[in-house]
């Protein structure tokens, strides 16, 4: 369902979440990190959201650059292994 989602420390202010849902006329949560792998139960905390979410963000741009320059580089041993067959059969 479509809402509002508060992150960070001040999401937490008493008042916040009734304030927000008052002012946008729909559904207001309090986000939480995600899918965190190690020291969950200290990270999962809205006001780390941010930070974290610009981590995940990154290492998922970092991982998707990563695989499109191993692609890369199979694909040139491929090409180089055409290319040195050709010049040594033609």
């Amino acid at each position: 369902a479509a809402g509002v989602v508060l992150t960070g420390g001040t999401s937490q202010m008493r008042g916040a979440v009734d304030l927000a849902e008052e002012i946008f006329h729909m559904p207001v949560r309090i986000g939480c990190p995600q899918n965190i792998k190690a020291a969950d139960h200290v990270l999962r905390n809205p006001t780390f959201s941010t930070g974290v979410g610009l981590l995940q963000y990154a290492l998922k741009q970092w991982d998707m650059e990563t695989q499109k320059n191993q692609q890369r580089g199979r694909t040139g041993r491929l090409w180089k292994q055409l290319v040195d067959w050709f010049t040594s059969n033609f």
